[in-house]
């Protein structure tokens, strides 16, 4: 039996560092520019990825073979306020922010209809966006400034 599953932008401790939440918060940590496409006004549907994980093992329990489902917190932040967000998180000035062209055929906004998902298996999201940024800041802050990984 199959499910396919599509999700929104995830985010977390250990994603890679080019991702977009990562980048923001390393190059604020280390007070380097912090680029943000055209105005910063493209919109990301934000899952953390602990609920990710969740709603994939509720879609093999509880999900119907053959399906799609996607998986999102409708959690939707303007580029440009999550950047304001980490950097207010982190005690760091909005100059270091750097606004560069937006790439060509750049979408202004990322964002999935989760109500199947809610609906056929109950699955919502366990974590607050602001309590999951706040634990993925701290990582990053743990791996930039001390050189060391949460488990946690």
């Amino acid at each position: 039996d199959v499910i396919i599953t599509r999700c929104s932008n995830n985010y977390g401790p250990n994603q890679h560092k080019e991702k977009f939440i990562p980048m923001v918060s390393t190059n604020a940590l280390k007070n380097k520019p912090i680029p943000v496409y055209g105005d910063g006004q493209n919109v990301r549907d934000w899952i953390y990825v602990e609920d990710h994980c969740a709603a994939i093992f509720d879609l093999m329990t509880k999900g119907k073979a053959g399906e799609v489902y996607n998986i999102g917190a409708d959690c939707e932040v303007h580029n440009i306020d999550l950047v304001h967000s980490i950097l207010e998180l982190l005690d760091k000035p909005k100059s270091l922010i750097k606004y560069v062209p937006d790439r060509l055929g750049h979408d202004r906004r990322y964002a999935i209809d989760s109500s199947k998902l809610y609906n056929e298996t109950g699955w919502k999201p366990k974590h607050s966006f602001n309590k999951a940024l706040n634990t993925t800041i701290d990582f990053y802050k743990d791996k930039v400034l001390l050189g060391t990984k949460r488990t946690k």
